[in-house]
């Protein structure tokens, strides 16, 4: 490329209407500066001792390290900034509306600029001078955005469109949705045992995905059986036909409003997921997961169902006192208050302790999952130990000691 290539390119970006948001990012500020300084003339600038060309090394350095997460690959970074970009062109796509023409002529224009800067080299960024200095290289595959960003709007239920479409996972941090990065990518074959406990809320999902009605679904029973697991694994499996997860803990119920208020209109379907769900019979977060099981219309989304997994069947914690409360003239209503919590999730599903039987084949098959090599005979012993001083068998305390002999 010339000189009036690349101050084409350059003119180009700045004047981004559509994808205008991907201009906040590092490798496209530094990209900009690179693009904008001429280096066919060496004379000190006004402002500073630096050379136009050395100014435009530093820029190109800044460039190459900010492309570090990405694996110092421009064109992965441009296709993960390009998806993840909330524009009025998807989103009107998403809601079914139809953009105008503007919007749509303006977006394929930005889009064969993001494609011409997939071709950019090192080399091409810097001419002769490439020839003469140390110039670190980055790496870049052609990619026709026109037609890749076409194939993500025919499919943006699937593929979604912001933060939701950069991660499986979710979770609250700060009063907001962030990425999970490094989520639990446990799969729905991985399991031994509970086959007909999981595919209860196999088919919950299938029909909270294909629009059916759905119910929002309690796992409750026994620690270490594998209730958190099962959602993770749904996630995992149904992510390519729209699903993602939004984990938040019980002291976070209060930011449900915003939750619902952000997926609202969002072509995915979302779990929200609380896990290890227990109540006290005076905490302030009691209503407002009531207002969103109840289906409040100024609380649940339509895209959305709540999973909670629980160690109680009733999970507001009660005491025989509580019972005796000689101060609440209708304390009868009160204590069914308390008491039917859990009865507001359409789908109740208990995961109980497994017996000896199938523990010991979940050891067998964690064993060989492992390469343990040890008679079966002897692991059984082994694990029935184990089993005893961990105080209760379970698939954690099956998948604790097999760890223990690796």
């Amino acid at each position: 490329m010339n000189k009036q290539d690349l101050t084409k390119l350059a003119n180009g970006l700045s004047a981004l209407s559509i994808f205008r948001g991907v201009l906040k990012y590092k490798p496209m500020t530094a990209l900009l500066e690179v693009l904008t300084n001429d280096d066919t003339d060496a004379t000190p600038s006004v402002s500073s001792n630096l050379s136009y060309t050395t100014k435009k090394l530093v820029a190109y350095g800044e460039f190459v390290y900010s492309l570090a997460d990405d694996g110092y690959s421009f064109s992965d970074f441009l296709q993960r900034v390009i998806f993840q970009d909330e524009n009025k062109y998807i989103t009107d796509v998403a809601n079914g509306k139809t953009p105008s023409q503007t919007v749509v002529n303006n977006a394929a224009r930005e889009l064969e600029l993001f494609s011409q800067l997939t071709k950019l080299t090192a080399e091409t960024i810097f001419g002769e001078i490439y020839n003469q200095t140390y110039i670190p290289q980055f790496e870049n595959t052609p990619v026709d955005f026109v037609k890749v960003y076409g194939q993500r709007l025919k499919n943006v239920n699937k593929y979604g469109y912001g933060i939701f479409a950069t991660a499986k996972m979710f979770r609250i941090e700060n009063d907001k949705i962030v990425p999970v990065t490094t989520a639990d990518e446990i799969t729905l074959d991985s399991f031994v045992g509970y086959k007909e406990e999981r595919q209860q809320v196999i088919d919950n999902t299938k029909a909270f995905l294909n629009g059916k009605p759905a119910a929002n679904v309690l796992l409750f029973g026994d620690a270490g059986t594998g209730k958190s697991s099962t959602v993770k694994a749904c996630v995992n499996h149904f992510y390519d036909h729209g699903l993602r997860l939004i984990e938040i803990r019980k002291d976070q119920l209060f930011s449900l409003t915003y939750i619902m208020e952000r997926i609202t209109g969002n072509p995915l379907k979302f779990i929200i997921f609380i896990d290890d769900l227990s109540f006290n019979k005076n905490d302030d977060c009691f209503s407002m997961l009531k207002a969103v099981l109840e289906g409040s219309a100024s609380a649940k989304a339509k895209n959305a169902v709540i999973y909670a997994t629980s160690n109680r069947r009733h999970i507001v914690k009660e005491k025989f006192s509580d019972r005796t409360e000689a101060d609440d003239v209708h304390h009868s209503d009160t204590v069914q208050e308390l008491m039917s919590l859990s009865d507001r999730f359409g789908l109740t599903v208990y995961f109980s302790k497994p017996n000896k039987q199938l523990y010991l084949e979940i050891v067998h098959n964690l064993a060989k999952k492992f390469g343990i090599d040890i008679e079966a005979a002897q692991l059984d012993v082994k694990a029935e130990a184990f089993a005893l001083a961990k105080g209760s068998r379970s698939p954690r305390t099956a998948e604790q000691f097999i760890t223990s002999l690796i």
